[in-house]
C-alpha cells in the first residue's frame, strides 16, 4: 500500500523558514515526478512545486513562492522535500505531497494519483 506522510510544519513568524517532508513507502518513487500542493481556507487546492523523476531533474514552481521555495528529493530515502524560506502569512495553508505514475513534473492536480494527508504550515505577522 503506498503511502506519503508529511512531516515539518508548523507555526513561525514571517520571514522565518521551515523545511517540510514527504516520505513514500509502498514502493520505491525514484522515477516518479511528485509535487507539493496547498490549500488555505476557503480556498481551492493550488500548485505549489513540482520535481521529475529519473536522472535529469526538472522543477517547476508557482509563481508566488519561485525563488522563496526549493523542492527537492533524496532517493536513496524515499522522500522529497520542501524549503520554505522568507515566509508570508499568504503561505499559511495545508501542505499536501503528490506523487504521479509518470516522471514528467507538470503542475496539473488531476494527474497526481498519490496524496499525503497534510501538514499544516501556519506563518503569523
Amino acid at each position: 500500500q503506498v503511502q506519503l506522510v508529511e512531516s515539518g510544519g508548523g507555526l513561525v513568524q514571517a520571514g522565518d523558514s521551515l523545511r517540510l517532508s514527504c516520505a513514500a513507502s509502498g514502493r520505491t518513487f525514484s522515477s516518479n515526478a511528485m509535487a507539493w500542493f496547498r490549500q488555505a481556507p476557503g480556498k481551492e487546492r493550488e500548485f505549489v512545486a513540482t520535481i521529475s523523476g529519473g536522472s535529469d531533474i526538472i522543477t517547476y514552481y508557482a509563481g508566488s513562492v519561485k525563488g522563496r521555495f526549493t523542492i527537492s528529493r533524496d532517493n536513496a530515502k524515499n522522500t522529497v522535500y520542501l524549503q520554505m524560506n522568507s515566509l508570508k502569512p499568504e503561505d499559511t495553508a495545508v501542505y499536501y505531497c503528490a506523487a504521479r505514475d509518470s516522471g514528467w513534473a507538470i503542475f496539473e492536480l488531476e494527474a497526481y494519483n498519490y496524496w499525503g494527508q497534510g501538514t499544516q504550515v501556519t506563518v503569523s505577522s
